[in-house]
Parts: structure tokens; sequence; C-alpha cells
């Protein structure tokens, strides 16, 4: 497994700058939380069974989350199917073996996004940049659940 990356000093500021944009863009946009996302959301997720069909060689399952979102895992993907540890494509997560329960919880929120964003969600996501720690998806996802910055470990009560 790779070690996950210390993030430099001050991203959080700029992390929480990436969000505010977005959140601004989001003003802009029409159609958002809509009948028409939901539709496009529903085209990706098409997008990402055909995709999933043709290459898993592993497991396919449904995970669902707290308020009933459902993601569709499909595992044994290879590599060169999926960009990083894997892709949300609709309500699909394409995957070689990154799921686990933190994961799932971040992938969940891309399902999520999909569905406020429908068609516009692979434009928006390209637009935000391959930086995690500057793509407001991914900081809105949870960068730590997409082992995109180290886990904070509760501190001991020291004790005397």
């Amino acid at each position: 497994m790779t070690p996950i990356p210390t993030p430099p000093p001050g991203w959080e500021a700029s992390a929480e700058r990436a969000v505010a944009r977005g959140r601004m863009l989001d003003r802009w946009l029409p159609l958002l939380d809509s009948s028409v996302s939901r539709a496009g959301a529903v085209v990706g997720t098409a997008i990402g069974f055909v995709w999933g069909f043709l290459w898993s060689t592993g497991r396919v399952r449904q995970h669902r989350g707290a308020d009933d979102t459902v993601l569709y895992v499909f595992s044994g993907m290879p590599s060169w199917t999926f960009p990083r540890g894997g892709v949300c494509v609709g309500a699909c997560y394409l995957t070689a073996d990154n799921d686990g329960p933190r994961v799932l919880r971040h992938e969940l929120v891309h399902a999520r996004q999909w569905r406020r964003y429908g068609m516009l969600m692979p434009l928006l996501y390209q637009l935000a940049g391959r930086n995690p720690l500057r793509n407001r998806f991914e900081i809105e996802a949870g960068l730590a659940d997409g082992n995109y910055i180290p886990r904070q470990r509760p501190k001991r009560a020291v004790s005397r």
C-alpha cells in the first residue's frame, strides 16, 4: 500500500477557498438537484455499469449509505481503467480493491454529487483540477476518507 503523503503547510486555507469558490459557482448553475441533474446521474450510472461490466473481474456489489444512497461497487478492475485508487461514475465505483468502509463513505459523497450536478459533474470535476487538496469535490467527500491526507488520530489523555 502506498503511504499517504503529508500535505504541505497551509493546505487547509487553500482547501477552504476552493470549496467557497465552488459554492459561489453553484449559484450560477441552473438545474442543480433537479430532475434534469438526476437524469444526468442515471446516464452517468449507465456508463459506469457498462465500463464496470466490461472490465470488472471481481465482485460487484451494492453498498448503501446511511441516507439510502446506493453505490454499485465494481472491484477487480484493471488499474488502467480508472485514475488513482478508483473512480465514481454516476452511482458506480470502479476500483481494483480500494473499497474499505472509509473509502466507500467517500465515494457515496461522490455519488450524491453526481445526483446534484448530473452530467455537469465530469466537466466541473475537471475544472476543479487534479490536485485533491484544491479540488472542491474531493474536499467535500473527505480527504482523509479518500486517502489523500493522513487520518487524524484521536489524542490520548495523559494520565499521571
